[in-house]
C-alpha cells in the first residue's frame, strides 16, 4: 500500500510543490493565520481544484481556526484531505469484465492526450494482473500511430492487430475482436483516432466502431473511456460533456498529471460530469499508470507522509 501512495505522491509532486510554494510551506507544520489562508485560497485555484472545492476547503479549515487558534498548517492539510474524500467519494471504479468473451476497451479522447500510450500501459498492467490482451491499433487516421502502438506491443509482448495508415479503423476493430476470441484474450483494447470534439465526420466514425464491435458482442464495447490529459485542467469538462453525448462514455483516464501543477482538475471534473476515474496516468513508465484511488490522492495532494 506504501508503495502505491508514493506512485500517487511522486505523480502528484508538481501540484503538491505549486501549492506548498504559493503557501510557503504551509502544510509543514507552521500555525494557520490570516494571511496563510488567502495564500491557501490562491493556491488552491492555481491548482485547478475550482470555485466549489475551494470553497469547501477554505470553509472547514477556517471553522477549525475560529475554533482553535493554535491550529497548525498538517490539521489544516487533513481537513482538506477529509473534504476531498468527501467530495470524489463515489468516483473510484475497478475494472469489470465482461460476463464472456473478451472484455472490449474503447479509448477515445482528442489529439495529444496520451491514448495510445495509456492503451499500450493498460495491456501491461492488465497483463502483470494475469489476464490475455490483445491490442487494437484503429487509429489509422495519424501516419505514426500505428507504428507507435506496435513500437509499444513489442516492447511489452502484447499481442496487436493492425493495418495501414488510412485503413477502416471499424474493419480493424472487427478483425481485432475476432483475433482475441480465437486466441481466448480476456480483454481487447482499442486505440481510437484522437479527434476534436467538434468534428462530426470523426465522430461518426466512433459509432460505426462501436456498431461493428456490437455484431461481434451485442453488450460490446464493455468500457468506453475518454482519455483526458490532466495538463488541461477544467479546461477538459466541455471536451468530456460532448464525447459523453455522442458516444456514451462510461469512465475517464487522465494522463500527465506528472508534467502539471494542474492535478485539482481531477475533483472539478468528476462534480461536472460524475463519469467514474478508473486509472491515473503519473508518469512516462508502464508501471506509472495507476487505478485511481481516492484515499491515495487526497492524501498526496495536501503533501501527507503515508
Amino acid at each position: 500500500m506504501f508503495g502505491l501512495f508514493k506512485k500517487f505522491k511522486d505523480g502528484l509532486a508538481k501540484t503538491v510543490a505549486a501549492i506548498t510554494e504559493k503557501t510557503h510551506g504551509l502544510f509543514g507544520g507552521r500555525a494557520i493565520d490570516a494571511s496563510s489562508l488567502e495564500t491557501l485560497e490562491e493556491a488552491l485555484y492555481t491548482a485547478d481544484f475550482g470555485v466549489a472545492t475551494t470553497e469547501e476547503i477554505l470553509v472547514e479549515i477556517k471553522d477549525a481556526y475560529k475554533k482553535d487558534k493554535e491550529l497548525r498548517g498538517q490539521q489544516a492539510a487533513a481537513i482538506g484531505s477529509a473534504v476531498l474524500r468527501r467530495v470524489l467519494a463515489g468516483s473510484e471504479r475497478e475494472l469489470t469484465p465482461a460476463a464472456s468473451g473478451p472484455t472490449v476497451i474503447v479509448m477515445i479522447g482528442v489529439n495529444g492526450s496520451g491514448k495510445t500510450t495509456t492503451s499500450a500501459k493498460l495491456g501491461w498492467l492488465l497483463k502483470q494482473d494475469g489476464k490475455s490482451v490483445m491490442l487494437a491499433a484503429c487509429d489509422t487516421f495519424r501516419a505514426a500511430a500505428v507504428e507507435q502502438l506496435k513500437a509499444w506491443a513489442t516492447r511489452l509482448d502484447l499481442p496487436i492487430v493492425a493495418s495501414h495508415t488510412g485503413a477502416d479503423s471499424a474493419a480493424v476493430a472487427f478483425d481485432a475482436w475476432q483475433a482475441a476470441k480465437a486466441r481466448g484474450c480476456d480483454y481487447l483494447i482499442v486505440d481510437t483516432a484522437g479527434r476534436l470534439h467538434t468534428k462530426s465526420n470523426l465522430m461518426e466514425e466512433l459509432a460505426k466502431i462501436r456498431r461493428v464491435l456490437a455484431k461481434n458482442d451485442s453488450t460490446a464495447p464493455h468500457h468506453s473511456w475518454l482519455v483526458v490529459d490532466g495538463s488541461l485542467g477544467t479546461n477538459s469538462i466541455e471536451q468530456a460533456r460532448v464525447f459523453h453525448k455522442s458516444f456514451g462514455l462510461t469512465g475517464l483516464v487522465v494522463t500527465k498529471l506528472d508534467g502539471t501543477s494542474r492535478g485539482g482538475a481531477i475533483v472539478g471534473i468528476w462534480r461536472e460530469l460524475k463519469l467514474p476515474i478508473y486509472f491515473l496516468g503519473l508518469g512516462e513508465q508502464p508501471e506509472d499508470l495507476q487505478p485511481f484511488n481516492v484515499e491515495n490522492y487526497a492524501k498526496a495532494v495536501f503533501g501527507a507522509e503515508a
